[in-house]
């Protein structure tokens, strides 16, 4: 279990007792933990819905806020940073890992985030009756994404990135959690079965506009899939 403890030590604010001396080895074996931590953490994003189901914007609202905040914002920060560095490389490609490593955030980064949650709460509040469930399945079919990144993608520059392209978990992780999330979509909403399609979806643009990743990028797939699945899921259910 020391394992599961890492990978809920790194994505999540939960009060856990913590690892100090692990290595980036251990480090990136620990992410074929991250579906599970993701299970969990779209379980609670469903808890104000069991007390003010009745008012679905702050149902919402209140899920989102629980969202970010079982996370420490961890991946709307890798969105943030990335956002900022495309912008400011849109003229200047050398620039793009200078920026990527500026711990402040810029007016891009902002706007990012911003609408990120804005979708994220509407779409949450545009959901309901059984595919509310479903809800649960999305951070979970995000962070499979990294188990895919890690193996496929250089990282482009020493930092997380690195850790989790040393070592990532066998590959037969990666199926049987695929397997697992295909089967729970099926059974409570369809439509998130187009999951691996964005999640390769973002490897690739990656792969051809970055060539590469670092742990920002790991961080802003995890929210460009959340939101991505959670829009298809509120669509499906009008």
């Amino acid at each position: 279990m020391r394992s599961l403890r890492l990978a809920t030590q790194f994505l999540t604010r939960l009060p856990v007792r913590r690892i100090e001396d692990f290595s980036p080895r251990e480090l990136s074996r620990s992410a074929l933990w991250f579906p599970v931590i993701g299970l969990g953490i779209g379980a609670v994003t469903l808890l104000p819905a069991a007390f003010v189901g009745e008012r679905p914007l702050l149902a919402a609202a209140l899920g989102v806020l629980l969202w970010t905040w079982m996370t420490g914002a961890l991946h709307l920060d890798g969105l943030a940073d990335l956002t900022d560095a495309l912008a400011a490389s849109h003229r200047d490609p050398d620039r793009f890992l200078t920026v990527l490593s500026d711990p402040h955030v810029g007016t891009f980064g902002v706007v990012s985030v911003v609408m990120v949650l804005l979708v994220k709460t509407a779409a949450l509040a545009s959901t309901s009756g059984f595919n509310l469930y479903a809800v649960a399945l999305i951070p979970a079919w995000a962070r499979l994404g990294p188990l895919l990144w890690g193996r496929w993608l250089e990282p482009l520059k020493p930092g997380q990135g690195e850790r989790f392209a040393q070592s990532p978990p066998h590959a037969g992780w990666l199926v049987a959690w695929m397997i697992v999330l295909l089967g729970a979509s099926v059974l409570l909403a369809p439509i998130l079965c187009v999951a691996p399609l964005v999640i390769a979806g973002w490897g690739y643009w990656l792969k051809k506009r970055l060539g590469g990743m670092t742990g920002d990028c790991l961080g802003a797939g995890i929210e460009v899939c959340e939101t991505v699945l959670i829009v298809a899921l509120a669509l499906a259910g009008t």
